[in-house]
């Protein structure tokens, strides 16, 4: 692909040859075995309470499989531990705020909005303009990536925590520029509701960000139930002193877990995007590319393009088979062509606001057409992407998903 073609920053490549050397030396990059990760989050938060046991497992999966299939670069190794030392002091700072606080769990969590569909099929700057009503409350990258203590209304625009996650998420541009055209990113951006399913280390950011096949196989067959009980816990403590009518959440993975969403969330109001999956499947393969890149030097195109196609596959059958079986009402889930948003995007909005019963009011629209008018596409530059690039078979994939493209009206885009 012609990403692969393009120079890593020179500090990456002065990091890694580093890292190599120390490696030749006998001398880790980053530690990554479970027992120094769950020692060093107790050590730096001074706690020791991680909460139910059931994350142990997985977490386990996937640190062997980060040491002996992910095949990561020195810098890579860092940002995994990174990440995991994140994930583990927050689990133990959520814990010591219950203890002290187990009020929060007796909250009302009013009927939370979800938006899904396949990645690149508008996810995101959907649910970037609900986050627009002043109504809605949304999880921002910088309360996902560090959650306690809970955020205040007072100092929410002005927590010290804005500018320490702002540098953490600017760091993936910084090792991949060509991300920033992928994918809108800052500390004040809505975030995927993954950041928190996270926190159970039964999610899809885990398998999205390295390769770890004997995890993701894991990940395919687990209850994900765990994820979203963990999910709600965390929005319980971040609308404690900071909570709107109703949460609007988003993330593509919900899209093949509906089923253990509807058990957690039963009256979960779901909005679904369509794209054409080869569309897709595309643009889906050049960006996860992109983050494996960043932590990895061996990236095969084609196989990721097979992966891909195949996950996106589950991902409609899933969702598809929790709709045939009645186990949500129609009522209950509105679809949004990404056709139809393109053309008109003020319109498939006010047509979810329709289908649910919710009112669009002057000034939610008003800052709605604010948002889109300082946000032209591209605007980071292109972001280029080849069918071609991920060695599908066109003709057999076109006929996969025809009868998905034919139940929802999706017109081709390939």
């Amino acid at each position: 692909m012609s990403w692969t073609r393009r120079d890593r920053p020179l500090w990456v490549r002065s990091a890694n040859a580093l890292g190599r050397g120390l490696e030749a030396l006998g001398r880790t990059a980053a530690r990554l075995d479970e027992a120094w990760l769950l020692e060093e989050a107790s050590r730096r938060s001074g706690l020791s309470d991680f909460g139910d046991d059931r994350f142990r497992e997985p977490l386990r999966l996937f640190v062997a499989a980060l040491e002996h299939e992910a095949e990561l670069t020195p810098v890579g190794r860092r940002l995994a531990q990174r990440e995991l030392l994140t994930l583990l002091t927050n689990r133990l700072e959520v814990e010591e705020t219950y203890r002290r606080q187990p009020q929060i769990a007796e909250q009302t969590l009013e009927p939370p909005l979800f938006v899904t569909g396949t990645g690149r099929s508008g996810t995101s700057i959907l649910h970037e303009l609900l986050a627009q009503d002043p109504a809605h409350r949304v999880l921002l990258s910088w309360e996902a990536l560090h959650p306690c203590p809970p955020p205040r209304r007072e100092s929410y625009q002005s927590d010290p925590r804005i500018r320490r996650a702002e540098r953490e998420v600017r760091l993936w541009e910084r090792i991949a520029p060509s991300y920033r055209t992928m994918h809108e990113n800052g500390a004040r951006v809505p975030q995927e509701c993954i950041y928190l399913t996270a926190h159970s280390f039964v999610s899809d950011l885990l398998s999205g960000m390295y390769a770890v096949p004997s995890y993701a196989a894991w990940l395919a067959r687990a209850d994900l139930r765990e994820a979203y009980r963990v999910h709600r816990r965390l929005l319980l403590l971040l609308q404690w002193h900071h909570h709107g009518e109703r949460w609007v959440l988003k993330a593509p993975s919900h899209l093949w877990a509906l089923e253990p969403l509807l058990a957690i969330y039963p009256d979960a109001r779901i909005v679904q995007t369509h794209r054409d999956p080869l569309a897709v499947v595309a643009s889906m393969t050049s960006l996860m590319a992109t983050l494996l890149w960043m932590r990895s030097d061996r990236i095969d195109p084609v196989a990721l393009g097979k992966r891909t196609l195949r996950s996106i596959g589950y991902m409609l059958e899933q969702s598809l088979r929790v709709r045939d079986a009645g186990m949500i009402s129609p009522q209950q889930i509105c679809d949004v062509r990404y056709a139809d948003f393109l053309a008109d995007p003020l319109a498939s909005v006010a047509r979810v606001y329709a289908h649910f019963g919710l009112t669009l009011g002057a000034e939610a629209e008003s800052r709605m057409r604010a948002y889109l008018a300082a946000k032209p596409k591209d605007r980071h530059g292109a972001h280029a992407w080849r069918l071609e690039d991920t060695g599908i078979d066109v003709a057999s994939a076109r006929e996969r998903f025809a009868r998905y493209r034919e139940r929802f009206g999706i017109p081709s885009e390939v």
